[in-house]
Formats: structure tokens, C-alpha cells, sequence
């Protein structure tokens, strides 16, 4: 079989060396955006079940689905190259909607169109419903199960609401990251049903629809009118895995058979997100759907049968247009983790936050703690060019895999640590099996701390004495001093402080330049916005004069518009070519910083001007190009929305008269 020039069987893709990037000129890469059929990367509506995410343009195109776990391979990656296939479920010839939005408190998709014949009503989500594996296991599973969980299909619903619409649908399923055609068969003797399969390896995806569906090439197409009050569904249904029973999964789970059981689904939905967010805590302000957006975003990027929560949903959308800063974020970061909990048990989310606690702690058991996992917690996650792919706008490389997990960064100890420092705070309980954990992850830092690493930045030049990794030793040594008294072994309390307060000396010694500012590591004098955790990890206190000089000096020498970089890419040895966007959750660790520090005004003004930043739908990506607003890198981004988190309750707090630095997890005894 071929796709496009490329001779594929179906198997495996093998390891690719890294290529040379291919980095087009900025002028180049705008005026390509400007007129690929690409949307911009804040336009994509985000659907999460849970196990698996999807993407859906402005078009109503699902353009990112990856099966069977979200950093499975793609069969819907029109994202990353328009010939890797897509699902549209809409109007035909529309292509501008007249209004999109999430039904409140869900991650239910209502997009309103308009067409020169009538108005229609489509409306998707990927369907949760009650917890269905009574005569076995689900296989995946390692938290305890709750009440109800993916039911592994996409649901989409039209209604038309005023004259008369013409409906298409175009499902072009092509798998592998787009080199596997897909082959379809009919089943049954209508025309309503039909599966595609791709590879061997592949999960195979069953198409129920009330419209009369035919084949053209590798896609699946029907259309039908509507009229008033009429309507009609398409559902998508998978295994769990290319090795479940598909006969077996479908009669035990049957997706809907009818437009009125499709719109039960896609209501039974909705009423789970809903229920959802009532278990949280939101305070009483304008800035309260905000939060609750973060909220719902972070869950939909929970793996729910590990607890397991992804950086972002996407891989190789570029932080630079036409650029090589190209990288899959599908996986697991530690240091995500400490915000992670913090933003979680600040608004009430207990299970949740438990749930990833015992991620972590399953990840670190055995060996040393690695930088990033798999949602399944896979340790290799070997990085690898996909070079059939023309890329987001041009941008390429196209990567999966992400090849950080061998590097060295110094800062996770200290993520582990607080993070199991804020579970015993929340909980007044240490788990016994996790204080071997603990110990040997303390020894670690303590035995490391001295020596350079690639930092927080993963960056792919010389490692360094990087400041902010300096600091989250501190951080493993301090917090591990304070589990220790806890746990009652005074003598081990006494020496991880030793060995704290000898971190403490070093660093206020020779990570500080003669402005008495923090700076990136111990050989330069540039500026990087990851001491802003300075203040936030609680390493100085807030009025400390060098606090005060670092958070002012980044906010006026490391901004652009206001909004924060990471660093100057021409002061840092980062191993990568061209420029990138304002990096989003430094600007709100900048919000939380200048709280601390007293600049309340001036905090609120930022938060204003970020949350006015925010996608239509209150996404976030990781980066905002200051220029245009234009959000670039994967998306959503986790962090930036745990930051988002951090920011706003930081703001409130301060305005409530509140101490923004006593963590008070919501809604617990």
C-alpha cells in the first residue's frame, strides 16, 4: 500500500536518526501561516474522556486523535500535516462557525452555524458513562476505579434549528502518524455502519451513524438534510487496545443506534463534567471560570487508570513558526508535580491529587527518579523524527518520543519532595511504603547537588550550575528535614538540614551577581525566569532585598510587552537555533512572585492582561508570541494552566487580606 510516495506494510515505525532541522525564516514561516489551511493553534477546541484527547479545528474537523492511550499513535494528525487524516461532522460548504463554546462546567462541544439556508446545532464529546467491566478487568487499571470511565467513543450530534441544513460527514481515518491508509467495510446489511482498520498494530474504529455512509478511497462520506427540528449522529468506537475483542467490547458496551441515544450519551456527559467541578472549591470572584477551566483542562489530561497526567495533548506544534523547537509532550514531567498538588488541593480536588501522589510513588519505587514517564509509567521513551511529516505550518521536525528522559536535571528530587510534603499536609499521613522513597530520592540530591546539569529547561547545550536546580535540592533536602522530624528519625532530620543550610550558603554565595539579583547559573550574569520559584519554594522569604531585586529585574530586563521569557536565547546555550515566544507559565510564576513580594497592582495588571491572552475557549498553549498574541507549542499546556492556578488564588488572596503563602487545600476537614 502507498501513502503518498511512502511503500508501507502496516508494521512498526523504525527508529530515525535525528535529521538536521529544517528551520524556515520567521518572515517565511508567518506568511505560510498566514495562508495554510492550518488554524491557529488557540482555535482547537480540546475533548478528553480521560484515556484518550482529541482536537477539533474551528471547521469542525477533529484534526488530533490518538489511539488506544493518548501518546498512542495518531489516526486523526491533519495537525501536523493536512494529509494524516481528519473526522469533519457539519454543514457542508461551511467553514466558519457563527459560535463555539463548552457547555458550562464540561468538555462538551457546542459549535452554531449559520448557512444561507437555515441554522444548525452540533455538539461533541468523547463519551463517559457508567463503569462497565463487571465480569473482568478493565487491563489498564491501576487506581482505584470510580463509578464511571471512558466508554472509548467519539459522539457527535446535529440538530437543525431554523430552516434547512445539508450535513456531511467525512471520516478519513489514516493511521501510523499518517502512513497507514485506512481500508473500510461495511457491517450489517445497511449502510450505517461501517469499521476501518489499519495495521497489525493498529486499533481498529467502528463508524455508527443514521446517515446513509459510502466509500470514496480512504475515507467514509454520507450527507443528509435537515430540516427543523431534525437530527442526526455519528459515533466512533474503539477497543481499549489492538488486543481487546472488538465483537466482545462492542456487545458489551454497543455505542448508540439512534440520534436520541447519541444525545443521551453526549447529556450523560456533560452531567459527569458537571458533577466534576461541584467537588471543587472556587472562590466568589470574576475570575472564577477561569479557574474552573484550568480545572477541567488538567483533568481531561489525567490518564484516569494510572492517574497519570500529560504535559500537554499534542506533540511538535512549534514554539517558534517554521522552527525546530519541536517536541512530544504526551508524557509525564515530575517537576509538574508540585504545582500539580498545590493547584488540585487548593481548589478541592482530594482524588485527583491523590491519585497522581500514587503515580509518583509507583514510578519511584525501584529505580532512580527519572525526569519524565510514560502515562503507564514506561521509562524509554526514545525520541524519533517522523520525516513523512511536512509539520504544523511548515515547522519541522515532527517528534515522537522525547529524548529529556536521559538527561540529568537536578530539580526533580526536590518536585518529589515537596510534593510528598504537601500529600502529608493535606493528609496528616505519610504512607510507610513511601519513606524508602523519600530517603534514597534526598540521599540523591544531596549527592548530586554540586554537579552541573541540563536544568529545568531540558536544554541540549553543556550542562551547567544552574541556579533553579540548585535551589530544588535545597528544596528535597529542606522539605526531607522536615519529613524526617515527622516520621520520628531526628538523627536523619539533622542531617539532611545540615546539608540543606550548606546548599542554602552556596547558592546566596555564587548564584547572585553584584546587583545582588539571581541569575541563570554560577558562570554568567543572565537572567531566567525559573528563580522566580525563589520566593515560591519559600528558599528566601518574600522581603528579602535579593527577592525583591530578582523578581523587579526579571519583570523589567526579561519581558517582552510585559510577558515573560524563559531566557534570552542569545545569552543561553540552549543547543537550538532561532527565537521563541514569551513563555506563558513564567509569566504567571511572575504574577504569584510579584504578590510575594508586595507589588499587588502591578500583579493584578499582569494576570488581567494574561487571562485577555486566553483562547476563545480558556485554553492556554505553552507560548504567546508577544507580537501578535498568537499562541505557540503544544496544546493545552498543563503547567500553564497549573500556573494559571497558582496566579489567580495568589491575586485573590492577597486582595482577601489572606497569607498567599499558607497552603489551605480547599475543601477538606
Amino acid at each position: 500500500m502507498k501513502v503518498g510516495d511512502q511503500e508501507l506494510d502496516g508494521s512498526r515505525l523504525e527508529a530515525v536518526p535525528l535529521a538536521e532541522p529544517v528551520v524556515v525564516p520567521r518572515a517565511v514561516a508567518d506568511a505560510a501561516l498566514a495562508v495554510a489551511p492550518f488554524p491557529p493553534i488557540a482555535d482547537y477546541a480540546f475533548l478528553s474522556d480521560c484515556e484518550v484527547n482529541a482536537l477539533v479545528a474551528p471547521s469542525g474537523r477533529v484534526e488530533w486523535l490518538c489511539l488506544p492511550r493518548p501518546d498512542g499513535r495518531s489516526v486523526f494528525g491533519a495537525m501536523l500535516d493536512r494529509a494524516a487524516g481528519s473526522f469533519r461532522f457539519g454543514p457542508t460548504g461551511a467553514m466558519v462557525p457563527a459560535g463555539r463554546r463548552y457547555l458550562p462546567g464540561t468538555l462538551v462541544l457546542e459549535t452554531t452555524w449559520r448557512t444561507r439556508t437555515g441554522w444548525m446545532v452540533i455538539r461533541d464529546a468523547l463519551s463517559i458513562g457508567p463503569w462497565y467491566h463487571e465480569r473482568r478487568r478493565s487491563g489498564t487499571h491501576r487506581r482505584p476505579p470510580t463509578d464511571q470511565e471512558a466508554e472509548h467513543m467519539l459522539v457527535r450530534t446535529a440538530r437543525c434549528i431554523v430552516g434547512r441544513v445539508e450535513l456531511s460527514l467525512d471520516c478519513e481515518p489514516v493511521f501510523n502518524y499518517g502512513e497507514t491508509a485506512a481500508q473500510w467495510e461495511y457491517v450489517g446489511q445497511g449502510y450505517d455502519e461501517a469499521v476501518a482498520t489499519g495495521g497489525k498494530d493498529d486499533v481498529p474504529m467502528r463508524l455508527v451513524t443514521d446517515m446513509r455512509v459510502g466509500f470514496e478511497g480512504p475515507g467514509a462520506h454520507a450527507t443528509r438534510n435537515l430540516r427543523e427540528g431534525e437530527t442526526a449522529f455519528a459515533a466512533l468506537c474503539w477497543p481499549r487496545s489492538q488486543f481487546s475483542a472488538s465483537e466482545e467490547f462492542l456487545a458489551e458496551h454497543p455505542p448508540p443506534r439512534t440520534a436520541s441515544e447519541a444525545f443521551e450519551r453526549i447529556e450523560r456527559t456533560a452531567n459527569f463534567w458537571r458533577g466534576w467541578i461541584n467537588h471543587g472549591v472556587f472562590p466568589e470572584h470574576p475570575w472564577q471560570s477561569f479557574l474552573q477551566r484550568s480545572a477541567l483542562t488538567l483533568k481531561g489530561l489525567t490518564y484516569a487508570p494510572t492517574g497519570a497526567v500529560l504535559a500537554a495533548a499534542t506533540t511538535s506544534l512549534p514554539e517558534t513558526p517554521g522552527g525546530e523547537r519541536n517536541w512530544d509532550y504526551r508524557y509525564t514531567w515530575i517537576r509538574d508535580s508540585t504545582f500539580m498538588l498545590w493547584g488540585l488541593y487548593t481548589l478541592g480536588f482530594a482524588r485527583e491529587a491523590n491519585d497522581f501522589f500514587y503515580f509518583m510513588a509507583d514510578v519511584a519505587k525501584d529505580d532512580d527518579l527519572q525526569v519524565l514517564y510514560g502515562v503507564g509509567g514506561e521509562k524509554e521513551l526514545e525520541e524519533r523524527v517522523l520525516e513523512h511529516l511536512g509539520g504544523y505550518a511548515a515547522a519541522r521536525p515532527v517528534r515522537i518520543g522525547n529524548g529529556a528522559y536521559r538527561q540529568r536535571q537536578h530539580d526533580v528530587w526536590g518536585a518529589l519532595l515537596d510534593s510528598v510534603y504537601l500529600h502529608i499536609r493535606s493528609r496528616d499521613y505519610l504512607p510507610e511504603h513511601v519513606w524508602p522513597i523519600l530517603k534514597r530520592s534526598v540521599e540523591a540530591a544531596i549527592a548530586a547537588w554540586r554537579e552541573p546539569d541540563r536544568g529545568i529547561w531540558e536544554v541540549r547545550g553543556e550542562p551547567k550550575h544552574f541556579t533553579s536546580s540548585k535551589v530544588m535540592c535545597w528544596v528535597a533536602a529542606d522539605r526531607g528535614a522536615r519529613v524526617a522530624q515527622m516520621h520520628g528519625d531526628t538523627w536523619l532530620a539533622a542531617h539532611w538540614r545540615k546539608a540543606a543550610d550548606e546548599m542554602h550558603a552556596e547558592i546566596c554565595k555564587r548564584a547572585v551577581d553584584e546587583r545582588g539579583v539571581f541569575v541563570q547559573h554560577y558562570e554568567t550574569t543572565a537572567l531566567d525566569a525559573s528563580v522566580l520559584l525563589i520566593p515560591l519554594v519559600r528558599f528566601l522569604p518574600p522581603d528579602d532585598a535579593r527577592v525583591r531585586a530578582t523578581v523587579l529585574a526579571i519583570a523589567d530586563e526579561l519581558t517582552e510587552d510585559g510577558l515573560v521569557l524563559r531566557y534570552r536565547v542569545e545569552e543561553t546555550d540552549d543547543g537550538l537555533t532561532g527565537e521563541e515566544g514569551t513563555f506563558t507559565i513564567c509569566s504567571f510564576w511572575l504574577v504569584s512572585a510579584l504578590v510575594e513580594v508586595g507589588e499587588i497592582a502591578r500583579a493584578r495588571e499582569l494576570c488581567e492582561k494574561l487571562l485577555s491572552y486566553a483562547s476563545p475557549l480558556e485554553l492556554y498553549a505553552e507560548e504567546i508570541d508577544h507580537r501578535s498574541g498568537r499562541h505557540l507549542g503544544n496544546f493545552p499546556q498543563a503547567f500553564t494552566h497549573l500556573a494559571l492556578i497558582n496566579a489567580v488564588m495568589h491575586v485573590i488572596r492577597a486582595e482577601s487580606g489572606l497569607d498567599t503563602g499558607q497552603f489551605t487545600p480547599l475543601g477538606l476537614p
